[in-house]
């Protein structure tokens, strides 16, 4: 299945989702993020092709409940698809957050916490991100650099190239710098706590809000040593990105055709394109079959376990599912 995006209007968004990745956000002037797979409360994805077309994700997952997501994550995540994915165009700094962590989204009655990762589609040259502090930092200094509106000095910055991967767990202050576009793959969740804005006013010349309070007990005050994930490129297979207890994402980069067998894992997959152009051929049949272009996702259910991709050039897929 592949469903209709919900397009997100940003301060900070820009017209790469149209340049870059042929989605058409007309009329919002600036579209930052287009979300491709989301079961989200009042933001579900609608399916765009097949006999379920015209249904949202969280309604399919309640109908065919295991044989789309799972039995074992249906028992775990009920009728909310549990994997939210997004396209993310940085034309500006994105505001400073954090989020918190499902113990902490539990205490405050706001569902799942939100750890999530970063794939960079491309980057303009020098184009940078922020990902957690440079130094292991008390929480009063902390709020000291806040008050002070310093709270930039503190943190930890990477330049960034296509390719590269961030993991970002529930905690860890982070930020987009301008020039960035993005695949990023997340818990579904959509609850950011703002702690620094970089003094910026909307259309109407207001502040946006800030989450001081409700940041503190989220954040991560230690420094860490790796934040940029490393891996080695397998071509024609797929080489792991990111393994954790929220989903797990490969990288699948292709020259030639490539069967796909998931009879070990109870879950869906997601196949997110974010190079080239590939045909998804199930059970070898024409009329089971679906092309998936760049700036593309497409879901495929539990009760699949064979797949063939087929390149119609070099191609890239992000791989995600959950273990």
């Amino acid at each position: 299945m592949k469903f209709r995006p919900v397009l997100k209007d940003k301060i900070w968004g820009g017209n790469k989702l149209k340049t870059a990745l042929d989605i058409d956000f007309a009329p919002l002037p600036n579209c930052g993020e287009a979300w491709v797979v989301s079961g989200v409360e009042d933001n579900p994805t609608i399916v765009a092709n097949g006999f379920l077309q015209g249904n949202e994700l969280n309604e399919l997952v309640e109908i065919y409940i295991g044989d789309l997501t799972g039995d074992d994550i249906y028992n775990r995540f009920g009728n909310e698809f549990p994997i939210l994915v997004k396209f993310i165009d940085a034309a500006d700094y994105l505001s400073i957050q954090v989020h918190p962590d499902d113990e902490l989204a539990e205490k405050r009655g706001l569902g799942n916490g939100k750890s999530e990762m970063w794939y960079i589609i491309d980057a303009d040259k020098d184009a940078e991100l922020i990902t957690g502090f440079r130094n292991d930092t008390p929480m009063d200094t902390y709020i000291s650099y806040v008050k002070d509106n310093r709270l930039p000095e503190l943190l930890n910055k990477e330049k960034v190239s296509a390719g590269d991967v961030f993991y970002l767990p529930a905690g860890r202050v982070h930020a987009l710098g301008p020039g960035i576009l993005l695949a990023e793959i997340q818990q579904t969740s959509d609850t950011t706590y703002r702690i620094y804005d970089w003094n910026r006013k909307d259309a109407s010349g207001k502040s946006r809000q800030l989450h001081i309070t409700e940041a503190l007990e989220a954040i991560d005050f230690k420094s860490h040593d790796d934040y940029k994930s490393i891996y080695r490129e397998r071509k024609n297979g797929s080489a792991n990105l990111v393994t954790s207890p929220y989903f797990t994402t490969n990288l699948i980069s292709l020259d030639k055709a490539l069967a796909k067998n998931y009879e070990e894992i109870d879950s869906f997959v997601i196949y997110i394109c974010v190079e080239g152009q590939i045909t998804l051929v199930h059970d070898g049949s024409e009329e089971k079959q679906v092309s998936l272009s760049k700036g593309e996702a497409v879901l495929i259910p539990a009760v699949i376990d064979r797949v063939d991709l087929i390149p119609s050039k070099p191609s890239k897929l992000l791989e995600v599912y959950i273990i």
